[in-house]
């Protein structure tokens, strides 16, 4: 009995993660700006919403418990156009939070692993007295370029700007611009390898600084 009642569970739970997934043709996905087809999104969900300005591409999984949003609170209206894009064929991992409010551009192929958190606004804290959480915000663009991978627990903060085919350590802090084809690594995140046509990868060696400069071009736009 008690191994009855072990697989009704399960399969309801497994009953409930399809019945729950959220596709191009499903109620929810009609409520987003674009969301392609071949598209998924797991269930359950974390915190959605603002769908009117999430745009989402073709052949791309959202993890379960990913919070996607748009805006400060449901309902905010944010102007014609979609504010979060997240292109082609990506994959989001479990319990990862992506949170929007000006500008926030995933290309195509682009991976995270669990538990990654991107957003384009940061606290204010000109006021030395007032509490921080009632300052006002302020928002900087973000752009991730296609072919780009994130670690398990990497944050993306405000501003930043990475290129195609990077690979942001676990944990790692990214701010700034990161040049196309490198790794980059720790609390704020540093160059740790690059690629160089004709000899391949090797270590940086330059400081930080020197090493989180200049895309030779801006990272593509989903589609």
């Amino acid at each position: 009995m008690r191994q009855l009642r072990w697989r009704l569970v399960h399969w309801g739970w497994e009953a409930a993660q399809r019945a729950g997934m959220v596709t191009a043709d499903t109620p929810a996905g009609r409520r987003f700006a674009a969301f392609g087809p071949g598209s998924i999104a797991a269930f359950p969900p974390g915190s959605v919403f603002g769908e009117r300005w999430i745009a989402i591409g073709t052949d791309t999984l959202i993890g379960a418990l990913v919070s996607l949003s748009a805006g400060m609170v449901p309902g905010q209206d944010l102007g014609p156009v979609p504010v979060l894009q997240i292109g082609d064929r990506c994959v989001i991992g479990r319990g990862s939070h992506i949170v929007a409010h000006h500008s926030l551009v995933i290309g195509d192929d682009v991976f995270t692993g669990p538990y990654v958190y991107i957003t384009d606004q940061n606290h204010g804290y000109a006021d030395p007295d007032m509490p921080i959480g009632r300052q006002m915000p302020s928002n900087a663009a973000v752009q991730i370029g296609s072919g780009s991978w994130l670690g398990a627990g990497a944050v993306v903060l405000p501003g930043a700007c990475i290129g195609r085919n990077v690979v942001i350590a676990a944990g790692s802090v990214v701010r700034g611009t990161v040049p196309d084809r490198c790794v980059v690594a720790g609390v704020p995140a540093r160059v740790v390898r690059e690629y160089t046509a004709g000899q391949g990868w090797s270590r940086s060696a330059g400081p930080a600084p020197e090493r989180l400069q200049g895309l030779a071009q801006p990272p593509d736009p989903p589609g």
